[in-house]
């Protein structure tokens, strides 16, 4: 659900980046705060108790469904609250708690099992872990007693329960600055959690100013230990399970059609057989992240900051709930045969193609962006920003992003910052499109989310800031709160929406 989604890896001894990281977040730290014997008048980091609120609301659609094998309905909705809490400990330290909730509606993701009895609802169960139930709200287990055809596309959202699920995720930190403010280390803890997945996360920061704090470096480390639970496409789930026989569970009783829409004989050789007829036996995905920032202050109205990322990710990267079809291979449909010739558009709404195979990848990725911002202040009402970054990878995944901001400051409270973003990617060398691989391949897939593209992203918002916080609620002193809109377009046809609501709180 978020756009532009680019991952993973390149084996590494993994036990060298652990102790890497072990150095960085314990040994650094004390290095530093004990050069950092400058004695200066002590401010307290943070005066009070802040309380950030954020709600958003996305909705997005196109025609390049991942699930369903580069072609199908992208539309989804998503509404997310986050709050996070800053608490000061005493002078110098800062205690964080970050909780986020997201409640998603996917018609890609609930074609995991598009299969219903045409004329009967598909979602008397929501146990879409097991088969025979799956068969049942199918309408076909039995192959006895149902009426209507078992009909399926990948064009309208089935209502199973993988159509909807609820993504939720917590971080606690702390940070602590040194008595002249000119060194900060912080670490923090974090957890997620989602219908097919489950990540736990480790991190560390240091920060460093010096010249007068016109300069400053930056250097974070993080591990997140993720854990899988595999979902499959109905119809290779149910293969594997029965070991290939095309009269059991969901299968009993349902036609599978060739491409000319004739019946096939379900005991051939030459019936529907997916490639990749098996369970992964890889549950887990390590991440290992390094970023390295610098920022400088080069005049009173200039200052420019450079960045860049290493990022190692190890385990099972692809997604066995993708679909993937292959050109070498003849296809099979369950549904309607009137609406085969169709099947590639939003005129089908009968008919779906068996999967050849799920999404195979190599099972690492390495990932390194750099990137620069520059923030020139024209003057008390206008600020220009601007922010480049370039990426690539061991995929052959190359992209580029040019992002301006201009925050306009309309009155002593309220500022307009108008924005553009652009964003331009190549092709991962293990994509193509839908039924454009072919099946000797070892890696492949049909997300497009790997394939090229260009996207625009243009967005305005508005931000009322009231440093004195004047307006209270209760003993909620308001400081600050924001209103966002923004567009986003691919060339791909993918398009979308995003509304965000934000409030900063000081508790006195």
């Amino acid at each position: 659900m978020a756009v532009n989604l680019v991952e993973d890896v390149v084996v590494i001894n993994t036990r060298k980046m652990k102790k890497l990281i072990l150095i960085l977040i314990f040994f650094i730290p004390v290095v530093l705060f004990s050069q950092d014997d400058e004695k200066e008048f002590k401010k307290r980091v943070l005066e009070n108790v802040e309380v950030e609120l954020l709600s958003s609301f996305y909705t997005q659609d196109g025609d390049n469904a991942s699930i369903t094998g580069g072609i199908g309905s992208e539309n989804l909705q998503d509404v997310a609250g986050n709050i996070s809490i800053a608490i000061p400990l005493n002078d110098d330290d800062i205690f964080t708690l970050n909780g986020t909730i997201s409640a998603y509606t996917s018609a890609s993701s609930s074609n995991l099992n598009p299969f219903y009895k045409q004329g009967s609802s598909n979602n008397d169960d929501d146990d879409d872990d097991d088969d025979d139930k799956a068969a049942a709200r199918s309408g076909a287990s039995s192959g006895q007693g149902n009426s209507g055809q078992t009909i399926g596309t990948p064009w309208s959202a089935s209502s199973g329960a993988s159509k909807q699920d609820v993504w939720a995720s917590g971080t606690i930190g702390y940070s602590h600055s040194s008595d002249s403010r000119n060194t900060t280390f912080d670490t923090h803890l974090s957890f997620s959690n989602e219908f097919d997945y489950t990540s736990f996360g480790a991190g560390a920061g240091l920060s460093k100013q010096f010249n007068q704090k016109n300069t400053e470096i930056g250097l974070k480390a993080n591990i997140y230990v993720d854990f899988w639970r595999p979902q499959y496409p109905t119809e290779i789930k149910t293969f594997i399970k029965n070991n290939g026989n095309l009269n059991a569970d969901f299968f009993n009783g349902v036609d599978i059609l060739d491409q000319n829409g004739l019946a096939i004989d379900k005991q051939s050789a030459n019936a529907w057989n997916p490639t990749t007829s098996y369970y992964i036996n890889n549950n887990g995905r390590n991440t290992y992240s390094a970023s390295l920032s610098f920022s400088q202050i080069l005049s009173k109205n200039i200052q420019i900051s450079f960045f860049s990322d290493f990022v190692l990710q190890k385990g099972q990267l692809a997604n066995p709930m993708q679909r993937v079809y292959f050109a070498d291979k003849a296809n099979f449909y369950i549904g309607k045969a009137s609406d085969i010739p169709n099947y590639t558009n939003r005129k089908n709404q009968g008919v779906f193609q068996l999967a050849d195979a799920y999404e195979q990848l190599p099972e690492s990725r390495l990932k390194i962006p750099v990137g620069t911002r520059l923030h020139f202040y024209i003057n008390e009402y206008l600020v220009f920003k601007t922010y480049y970054r370039y990426y690539r990878d061991d995929w052959s995944l190359q992209s580029h992003t040019i992002d301006v901001e201009l925050p306009i400051k309309i009155s002593q409270k309220f500022t307009l910052y108008p924005n553009y973003r652009y964003y331009t990617q190549t092709a991962a060398k293990y994509f193509a499109p839908y039924e454009q691989h072919i099946s000797s391949e070892k890696f492949y897939t049909s997300d497009f989310d790997l394939s090229q593209y260009n996207a625009n992203q243009i967005g305005i918002g508005i931000k009322y800031t009231d440093v004195f916080t004047k307006k209270k609620i209760w003993k909620f002193g308001l400081k600050n709160m924001s209103l966002d809109y923004n567009y986003y377009k691919r060339n791909t046809g993918l398009y979308a929406n995003i509304v965000s609501l934000g409030a900063k709180f000081i508790i006195e």
